[in-house]
This record gives C-alpha cells, structure tokens and sequence, in this order.
C-alpha cells in the first residue's frame, strides 16, 4: 500500500498550487510543504533517524508539526507526541516508556529535560525554533538538506506512525499505537461518513498530540483539501477563524462547542454561511445547546462516540434522529457495537454494560505491553472501559465511564496523577481527585483533601505545588478541605458518596 507521505506526494504533484494548510495566519501550499517534507526527511536520515525508530515531538500547534508526520511517514519512523507544558519528569517517563531515541520540540520544553533521565534517547535532537543563523539551526539545516526522494524504505503499511499515550504525568503510559494504515483507514472512514471531498476546508482546533487532531489534519492532506489548524482554542478565535478560513467541516469536543454556543448568543457577531457540517465527539451535548448550534449556523450536526483504540464507532444525526437526542447514534459502517454483561455474555435491548466494539480501525496494540492489548479485548472487540446500552433500534446509549478518568475540555486528566502529586506534600494524609461540571469545559478537576492529625492545609501552599508538578489542563480548579472520606464497610472509598457530599 502507498504510504501516508506518498499519498501526499501525489495529491501535492495535482494541485501544487493550492493551500494545504492554513495556521495562526500562516500558509503553505502543497508544493511548498512537498518541498518542506523531503527536505525534513533527508536530514532526518542524514542525522542517523531510521526505519522503525521513534522520534519524541514536543510541539505546540504549528505548521511544523504536520509536516513531521508526514516525514516520519516518509521514512517508516514513529513520532511519540506529547503536551509540551508536562512536567519533565512525566515527559521523560513517557519517552523511557516508548523507546523514545530522537526529540524534536521547541527550544523552552527540550531544555528542561535531563537527558541522564532519557535511556533510550541517544540520538538526534533538534529545535525547531532555532531561527539564528548558525549552521546548525534548524532553518539552516532545513535550507541546505536536498530535496531527493527517499528511497531504498519500502513503507509496508504496518508500520508505527504514532504513538498516543493514555496516562498523564505520574501513571504508567500506555503507548497506544497507531499504524500509517489506521490513520490512512480512520481518515477515510470519516470521510466517507460525513461526506468530506478536496473541496472542503477543515478545522482542527484540538492539541495535535491528540489523535483527534491528527486525524483532522491528515483527512484534508490524504484527499486534497485544505487543513485549518488553530493555534489554540477559544471561542472568539474558533469563530472568527471559521468566518474568515470559510471552514466546511470540522470535529470539535463537546466542551469547545458548549462555549461557542454561548458565545453565538450575541447579536453581534457576523453571519456564519461557510459550515456544512459539524462533529461534536468526547461527552453528550445538552439538547438545547445542540439546538442552538443548529439555528445560528445553520448546518448538519452530528455527534459522535469512539476512542483512541478504535476511533469513530458510532454517529448520530440530530436533524435525522430527533427522537433519540439521548443517544451516542448507531454503529458507523462496518462497526459493530454489543454490550456485554459482567458475566461474560451480550446483553439485550436494553440493558446496561462494557460497551465493546469490532472494527476494521482497530489500533495496533499497547507497545510492548501484550498481557495489557490481550486483556483489552474480548474476541475480535475492544472492551472500550465505558457502561452504555444499546435500544431496539441499535442506538448506544452513553451511561458513564468505567475508567476512572476525567475529561475536562476534551482532555484527559487521570485522578492518580493529581493525587500522587499533592501525597507528596507533609502535612496531607488523604487526597482524592474528582471530577465537577463546568459550563465551560464540561467537567473540571476537583479535589478532596484530609489534613494528618494535629496539622493543617495551606490551600496556597498545595495549589503553588500543583501549579509546579502538574500541567496546566491538570490544575484542580475547586479545594476541599475535609474531615475523613466516606467509606464503606470493607474500608473502600466510596466515590459517588464523595461526589454528591461535595456537590450538594
């Protein structure tokens, strides 16, 4: 099969001219990022970056980033993205957990690394915000590599192209990996579902070390079309960049469209004519905000319910499907949805359990961690950790999330992570990490703490210790100051009692 880059390639040799991607006033077009990519994967091979290596990216979102997909395409080598605001410990801990041996990022997040810490990262590091004019800056480097096609890598398909992780900065990582054929197929089915032609413009308004974006940013590149990519995300700048990019299609977190709603309230804000479609993914919208996106912008609306592990699995269209707002939709084409039991078998209509799923998109496994991909499935279905049921219909009915995670403005925040965190503070004996609703971001971390006996919490203590050791999108945003935890009889927490302790 062709890979991702060669598909480029030709898309590129079609319309050399057009825009390929658009970002924070930047443009580049497809012969120009043609150009860019080969240059970029020459000196990647001439720094000794291989067939099946895998290369740590510590990027925000830029035109950069893009093209280092494609080249680590080009070349069969694997890009391990992550947060660049981590702290360097998580950083290092998900690179050792990746076999991480090349690190690309911005100058401000490689300098706080401590290569002793890297075991595995041995080999090319590269700033690519060096824009002075020594030999080895990066533009330098870029302007005097050539511009020959790679050969002698024959791209079989199966390689690793990315490698997602699921933990955050003190949990183990799980490398999820992510084949050029998942992306290419993941890309393609999204297409095929929401109608996506070389003529549309579509947004990505997510972090890029996520897979939703990344899946954003190839579709456009893979059929060429035109990739808009926001630098970060706001309300304000998400809509005027969809005003002014003229944006057709994009998938946003249902925290990001929350706010734009609120946001198309006002009467003064310009007519938007450009969206033909619009995705909401990661939690259920509230009926009357899904109404509200609906009449200002007058579109189709779909939402969505997947995973890293498997992508799209089911889609719901709100004008087709009135009557079953409460669902997540119906499995996507070639996408089986069950619902199984705790004792092993598949439930009927209507009753609740593990949503697991079997589709062609699967991802390829958990790296170098078999026990953990064998224990993820259930035949040929990925036991997705998440309780629903299905109706009489097919529809899936989102439940609540067996894992214990919380997602805030589309991210994940694992509670252990925070917890272990604030644990290493002396004068707390218990700290628990839940999640609160937001307006704003759909849910916020919130934290319970219990001081040890005879001593007391200084909340501007913990929180400039969190502000220290936690990335920005980890920060809890209540504290609560507690006597003890409910428990139950067997001395297990009791989180729900927690939560509506807090809460109510």
């Amino acid at each position: 099969m062709s890979s991702i880059a060669n598909i480029f390639f030709n898309n590129a040799e079609r319309s050399p001219e057009k825009t390929a991607i658009w970002c924070d006033g930047e443009t580049i077009t497809y012969k120009e990022l043609s150009s860019f990519v080969k240059k970029w994967s020459n000196l990647l091979n001439s720094n000794n970056v291989k067939y099946g290596e895998h290369i740590g990216v510590l990027l925000p979102n830029n035109i950069e980033f893009v093209a280092l997909m494609l080249v680590a395409s080009n070349i069969g080598a694997a890009i391990v993205p992550l947060n660049p605001t981590l702290p360097a410990s998580a950083i290092e801990l998900a690179f050792n957990s990746s076999d991480v041996k090349h690190v690309i990022g911005i100058t401000s997040s490689m300098e706080t690394l401590n290569k002793e810490n890297l075991k595995d990262a041995t080999g090319f590091c590269l700033s690519i915000d060096d824009e002075n004019e020594e030999p080895n800056s990066f533009i330098n480097l870029i302007k005097n590599s050539p511009e020959t096609p790679i050969t002698g890598t024959k791209i079989f398909g199966s390689e690793a192209l990315i490698l997602t992780l699921t933990s955050g900065s003190t949990g183990e990582p799980k490398p999820i990996v992510l084949t050029q054929k998942n992306k290419i197929d993941r890309a393609h089915a999204a297409c095929e579902l929401y109608s996506v032609t070389s003529e549309d413009k579509i947004l990505a308004a997510t972090p890029l070390y996520h897979s939703l974006a990344e899946r954003l940013v190839l579709m456009p590149l893979l059929i060429g079309a035109t990739s808009i990519l926001m630098p970060r995300f706001s309300p304000s700048m998400w809509l005027k960049c969809v005003k002014e990019q003229e944006v057709s299609f994009t998938i946003a977190v249902s925290s990001q469209l929350s706010q734009i709603a609120e946001l198309l309230a006002s009467p003064f804000l310009p007519e938007i004519n450009s969206l033909r479609c619009i995705v909401s993914s990661s939690a259920l919208l509230e009926n009357h905000i899904k109404y509200e996106l609906l009449a200002k912008l007058k579109c189709d609306f779909h939402e969505c319910y997947g995973a890293s592990e498997i992508a799209i699995a089911t889609n719901l269209n709100i004008v087709d499907s009135k009557t079953k707002l409460k669902s997540v939709g119906k499995a996507t084409p070639n996408v089986d949805v069950k619902i199984l039991k705790e004792d092993g078998t598949f439930a009927n209509a209507g009753e609740a359990g593990e949503i697991i799923c079997k589709t062609p998109m699967l991802f390829g496994g958990y790296y170098k961690l078999p026990e953990l991909t064998k224990s993820a499935m259930f035949g040929d279905y990925f036991c997705t950790g998440d309780l629903g049921k299905l109706d009489e219909d097919g529809f899936l009915t989102f439940l609540d999330r067996k894992k214990d995670l919380i997602i805030t403005g589309g991210i994940n925040v694992y509670p252990k992570d925070v917890e272990t965190v604030i644990a290493q503070l002396p004068e707390i004996e218990e700290c628990v990490a839940i999640s609160i609703p937001d307006d704003r971001l759909g849910e916020v971390v919130a934290v319970a703490l219990v001081s040890k006996k005879g001593q007391e919490i200084n909340l501007k203590t913990v929180k400039f210790h969190c502000a220290k050791c936690l990335a920005d999108f980890q920060q809890p945003r209540k504290y609560f100051i507690i006597e003890k935890l409910p428990r139950n009889a067997m001395g297990k927490l009791t989180k729900h009692a927690l939560v509506e302790q807090l809460t109510t």
